[in-house]
């Protein structure tokens, strides 16, 4: 029995050792003890190696808006355990984590006697689907990794959507674009639509392949429906939507080129879950999406100088926030700091920034998968690039009159975003 969230860190933290185990079968376990909450769930699946985050966001925002009680699992957190875990923007309680964690731990421990020693992200999913069971309208949940063998595809969603397709986790997944999108073509359940975002071509015969073998209508970004960029600024991006024949001006604040392709393809959703039967008012869709904003994805933390967040952690998505420094930001002067998980792309990414940063700082911070400065230093040995601590750097930062991007690790975006919270400039 466990009295505090304190005590259920530690116990977690210990099985941080088991590391990533794909594969179902202790999920199976860990719901059939909990009599399959998650079937008793209607909820939206998401899966794909960037964007993930953003079109939860901006799917949130408009259910939201619609007065629908919206739960959301998603990873990594900013905020520790409850972080994963939300009904519309409000984490889990404690105290009520604390109860479903107890009340499913005698299961974690009849599978530890097996050897089936359940890890720190089923656990978590699977509080996550007993607190859903029992409060919400309706679910976005998000995959970990992967798609086919991630804890989270336990679940018969009304929609399943995959954002994108790109290099990660190739370890788990393969080393080809083909092998990753075979697994996150895995969300696709029968008789079940299936939205698609920015998937190269190369990849899309493997997910029509599953699709028809599941007899599942797909709705393809750029074939089905249609986005064009309008207008631009620091502020906000205006782009025009197209499905069928029905055209809507939209406007969101989230920045980069990126996050208009993340909105369209939740504006296809939205259009399918209405199909489903859940009702939705679109003005207020407009409005939902117009307002959504998401920690750590381009997020101004500081305006004088410019503070600047941003979790690209892997190449595909460094690209995505290169695009948006150079879109909006070109002629200033930049700096940036960079830290990152060392199983990660790292030297391909310092590679990238390269041309874009007048100053580029490699740093580490505390995660026993963070790759240390002195490494990053090694992989791009040029003038530019220095090594520092980065809160020591934080100290001198509004003593000069320059713009200052951090980027890397989102588990590094997030100690950021904690520590900013009790410092001042």
């Amino acid at each position: 029995m466990f009295h505090s969230i304190e005590q259920i860190e530690a116990f977690i933290a210990e099985r941080r050792t088991l590391g990533i185990k794909p594969g179902l079968d202790r999920m199976v376990a860990l719901l059939e003890s909990q009599q399959n909450p998650q079937q008793k769930i209607k909820a939206i699946h998401i899966a794909g190696t960037n964007g993930k985050g953003s079109t939860l966001t901006y799917l949130k925002a408009a259910l939201i808006e619609n007065n629908y009680r919206v739960g959301i699992f998603t990873s990594p957190s900013l905020t520790g355990l409850t972080g994963h875990i939300f009904i519309n923007d409000l984490p889990i309680p404690d105290d009520r984590f604390i109860t479903l964690f107890n009340q499913l731990l005698p299961s974690i421990k009849e599978l530890d006697l097996v050897e089936m020693h359940a890890t720190e992200f089923e656990i978590i999913t699977t509080i996550a689907y007993m607190y859903f069971s029992e409060t919400v309208d309706i679910a976005i949940i998000e995959a970990g990794m992967g798609g086919r063998e991630d804890s989270t595809n336990c679940i018969q969603p009304i929609l399943s959507i995959i954002t994108n397709i790109a290099m990660d986790h190739a370890t788990f997944l393969g080393d080809t674009l083909e092998e990753i999108a075979f697994h996150k073509a895995g969300i696709i359940k029968g008789h079940t639509p299936v939205v698609i975002g920015a998937v190269e071509e190369s990849c899309m015969p493997i997910l029509e392949k599953e699709a028809r073998k599941k007899y599942a209508n797909m709705y393809k970004l750029n074939r089905d429906f249609f986005y064009k960029r309008t207008f631009i600024d620091e502020n906000r991006q205006f782009f025009e939507w197209c499905y069928q024949g029905t055209k809507l001006e939209m406007e969101i604040q989230m920045k980069g080129k990126h996050q208009i392709i993340n909105a369209a393809t939740a504006l296809m959703a939205l259009v399918m879950i209405e199909k489903s039967g859940i009702g939705l008012n679109w003005d207020s869709v407009y409005q939902g999406i117009k307002t959504a904003h998401l920690p750590g994805r381009f997020e101004k933390i500081h305006d004088n100088p410019i503070v600047i967040l941003d979790g690209a952690h892997n190449p595909k998505g460094m690209e995505a926030f290169l695009h948006t420094v150079n879109d909006l930001y070109r002629t200033k002067r930049k700096n940036l700091i960079f830290a990152g998980f060392k199983d990660k792309e790292l030297k391909k990414m310092l590679q990238q920034v390269l041309p874009y940063f007048d100053t580029i700082m490699v740093t580490s911070f505390d995660h026993p998968r963070a790759e240390t400065a002195e490494n990053l230093l090694e992989m791009v040995p040029v003038e530019k690039v220095r090594q520092i601590k980065w809160q020591e750097e934080w100290k001198e930062i509004g003593e000069r009159d320059e713009m200052y991007f951090f980027a890397g690790s989102l588990h590094f975006i997030g100690l950021i975003r904690a520590y900013v919270k009790k410092q001042t400039l």
